[in-house]
């Protein structure tokens, strides 16, 4: 794979709009209307692609939330089946039925679901490619995750990487999640020195302007519960210098067609 090193030296002019070191809160910044950022409608369920800042599900800070949004949006009660940190970006479903809701769920259980991450990172990780293994244990009170060797109070958690492609600043990976915990892809490539370009909470040195983390749901696989047949759903990356570069240097097109 050979990018186009002007698009990706462009990046350097990323770090000069970068904030400081301190931890920056999780706001919810104004959003294009919520009609733009529909994947895939149908009678069963209706797919986001989630911009950042905007919680999945209603919090403490009180903020409307996406599923609040899609409800308004569709006229209808909507139905929770996974989670997006709400600093990320990407691919969010709701079901519309309790046929739908009983599928993924058990699709999410038997991990038969496939989830496919982007994320760009500072620090190159020392293998091209492998797979992560840690017990991750949550902190409510915090709101993040940390490794233990404790394999009783943490739980199991596994995901397998790939760098996709660098630039001289950054370096983007494409992530497999095996398993779904809290803040898993967070935590774990700050476990191997390699925390999310942003993310302040897992050990970047700057956040991003707009209070974004450079992680992004870029795919969700399952098997739709009437046809039978696969559904893939593929959210469009954020418009940002870095997701940008690194589109147009052509290391995505190289995995899609594999």
């Amino acid at each position: 794979m050979k990018a186009n090193s002007l698009i990706m030296k462009n990046l350097n002019k990323e770090l000069t709009t970068e904030n400081n070191t301190s931890e920056l809160p999780e706001v919810a910044p104004a959003h294009a209307p919520i009609g733009d950022w529909v994947i895939l409608k149908n009678n069963q369920f209706i797919a986001f692609n989630k911009p950042a800042g905007l919680p999945v599900q209603a919090d403490k800070t009180g903020d409307k939330s996406l599923l609040q949004l899609a409800e308004i949006y569709c006229k209808s009660k909507l139905f929770l089946v996974h989670r997006l940190d709400r600093p990320a970006t990407g691919v969010v479903v709701f079901a519309k039925t309790k046929t739908m809701v009983g599928s993924l769920t058990d699709q999410f259980k038997l991990r038969t679901v496939r989830k496919t991450y982007l994320a760009v990172v500072k620090e190159l990780p020392k293998e091209q490619a492998g797979t992560l293994r840690h017990f991750l244990q949550k902190n409510e009170k915090a709101n993040r995750s940390s490794t233990t060797e404790d394999g009783e109070v943490g739980d199991l958690s596994e995901m397998n990487y790939r760098v996709l492609g660098s630039s001289d600043n950054y370096h983007l990976l494409e992530v497999q999640l095996i398993t779904g915990r809290h803040h898993q892809i967070r935590a774990q490539l700050a476990a191997i020195g390699c925390p999310i370009k942003g993310d302040v909470k897992y050990g970047a040195r700057r956040g991003n302007r707009d209070r974004s983390i450079n992680l992004h749901a870029w795919k969700l696989g399952f098997q739709h519960p009437v046809s039978g047949e696969q559904v893939e759903l593929i959210a469009a990356l954020p418009a940002d210098a870095v997701w940008n570069a690194f589109e147009a240097s052509g290391c995505l097109q190289t995995t899609e067609k594999q």
